[in-house]
């Protein structure tokens, strides 16, 4: 991008969210790269970044930005689910649902809750 002013970066964003909800994740990540190179500290940008590769079966990709803003964030729930979803998609069921629960734990959300299955053994 030439122009790198914040609303450059705004208009790349709600375009990039677009392009997902187009399922065009390759496109939505040539918007955020650059978005992410000049505000690295962005979760919003980097969660839907995060998306884009899980949308892409970029799976390991999807996981290392999940980790990074669990890192940052480590009580966003949402990040918890999605990186259960990912890891799920991995077929590594055990760590999934640690995270399913732990997004569950966060924030008692139904779809957290049902994925979280307390009292269910594994």
């Amino acid at each position: 991008m030439s122009d790198t002013s914040p609303a450059t970066h705004v208009i790349a964003y709600r375009a990039a969210e677009q392009l997902l909800d187009a399922n065009d994740p390759r496109g939505a990540l040539k918007l955020l790269d650059p978005l992410i190179s000049a505000y690295p500290e962005n979760t919003s940008a980097r969660l839907l970044r995060a998306r884009a590769f899980f949308l892409g079966a970029q799976l390991r990709s999807a996981e290392l930005e999940f980790q990074l803003i669990l890192e940052r964030e480590p009580d966003n729930a949402y990040a918890h689910f999605a990186l259960a979803r990912t890891l799920q998609r991995a077929a590594r069921g055990d760590e999934a649902l640690r995270h399913f629960r732990l997004a569950a734990a966060l924030d008692p959300k139904p779809d957290y809750l049902a994925a979280a299955r307390f009292g269910e053994e594994h």
